[in-house]
């Protein structure tokens, strides 16, 4: 074939159309996101801005962004969000609920700021029911601050402050927040899901939309645990980092739902 028929094949006519099947989420910004490269951040966020689009409440939404990797999630989502300090995400968004209580709320945590230094104000909050959705990113890492030892790295994991790998017989075993909240009354759906390929991003955003939804029936917290890939911390390529999710990740940290509610709790 000569290169001007072949430039005539590759040339779109006026008259062609196209149908157009995905597109950025609208409360998504055009703002160029600080992630790493294959980080779970971004499609975390994308999926949050589908959701609140899909029930059409961004005018009744407010987040909590932490201190960490998500600090500037205000930057990322158009929607209405608040700072708050380093682990207090939960106790902010309890006083905006409680201020405002026909508002969608939800904080978009990292388990440093969760499982750390806000591991108080998380369980306190689930505790009283507190009638917010937790969005809880676990990557076994502090990222944002070089990859050191968080409350949910593995056993035998390697980071910054644990060069040799994690000592469970004097670093303790790692964190399961799911299963640590759920057998709190106060917790009303709980679910640990994961980005890291297509069929666990369809069912993480399932649990996003069921987490937004059931805040309208005011019968206590839900928490969404998700699992997530962090390449630079964990020296790995992102193609690498789904391998470790799908070996050393999930095995630890088994996915699907750990608390749902019953069908005559769904009833107003």
């Amino acid at each position: 074939m000569n290169e001007e028929k072949l430039e005539q094949q590759n040339t779109v006519t006026e008259e062609e159309e196209f149908e157009l099947i995905y597109e950025r989420p609208v409360h998504l910004t055009e703002t160029r996101l600080h992630y790493c490269p294959g980080c779970g951040h971004s499609t975390a966020h994308k999926l949050i801005a589908e959701v609140v689009h899909e029930l059409g409440i961004v005018t009744k939404t407010i987040g909590v962004a932490p201190v960490g990797c998500a600090v500037f999630a205000y930057d990322y989502l158009n929607i209405d969000m608040q700072e708050a300090a380093h682990g207090r995400a939960c106790a902010v968004a309890t006083g905006i609920k409680r201020v405002m209580p026909d508002k969608y709320v939800f904080t978009y945590q990292g388990d440093g700021d969760l499982a750390a230094i806000g591991i108080a104000e998380t369980i306190h909050a689930v505790n009283r029911g507190e009638n917010i959705l937790i969005i809880f990113i676990n990557n076994a890492v502090y990222g944002m601050t070089s990859g050191q030892m968080a409350p949910t790295t593995l056993p035998g994991m390697k980071t910054t402050t644990s060069p040799y790998g994690r000592d469970t017989s004097s670093m303790g075993m790692p964190l399961k927040m799911c299963e640590l909240i759920a057998p709190l009354k106060g917790t009303f759906y709980v679910t640990r899901q994961a980005v890291h390929t297509a069929t666990n991003v369809r069912k993480a955003r399932k649990a996003i939309l069921n987490g937004f939804k059931y805040q309208t029936l005011g019968k206590g917290t839900c928490f969404i645990e998700i699992i997530s890939n962090c390449p630079s911390n964990w020296k790995m390529t992102p193609v690498q980092t789904i391998d470790f999710i799908e070996k050393d990740m999930i095995p630890y940290y088994p996915l699907g739902d750990v608390k749902v509610p019953k069908p005559e709790d769904l009833k107003q």
